[in-house]
């Protein structure tokens, strides 16, 4: 299924992956909002479980294994075109996740991948909705 203009809303997943008072995060390589700061993660494949699209995107994107703690949230992201159509329509569920192992580098259709001191995220660009969603997910975690 093409993901510009997509029938039905299409299922993703990420990850917010902590190291204390930093959080991962990956620039986007491609649309939408390529140059962007983001959760790492992506759509699921048919047939594949929830918790293992989030450690294999975020595997791909930045090179790190990770468990997979709990899910964090659900987040829904639709861009539309200048007309008013979806033109991308994701349903993204997000996982508190730790890592376990692997070396951080950027792959995949990330474009980079650092670790980011969460007082710093403000000076980002972050995909629209991004800060908003940490802000509550990690407020109520703690």
């Amino acid at each position: 299924m093409d993901r510009r203009y997509p029938e039905r809303p299409l299922v993703g997943v990420g990850a917010i992956i902590l190291d204390g008072e930093r959080l991962l995060l990956v620039r986007r390589g491609s649309p939408p909002y390529e140059g962007e700061w983001s959760l790492p993660g992506g759509l699921l494949e048919a047939g594949e479980r929830l918790e293992d699209a989030v450690r294999r995107e975020v595997l791909e994107e930045t090179g790190l294994e990770v468990e997979v703690l709990s899910l964090a949230g659900v987040f829904e992201r639709i861009v539309r075109d200048k007309e008013g159509k979806p033109e991308y329509h994701y349903v993204l569920l997000d996982y508190f996740c730790r890592v376990r192992g692997g070396s951080l580098r950027c792959g995949s259709d990330a474009a980079a991948a650092a670790w980011i001191p969460r007082h710093e995220l403000a000076s980002y660009s972050l995909t629209p909705g991004t800060r908003e969603f940490l802000e509550q997910v990690l407020k109520a975690r703690t």
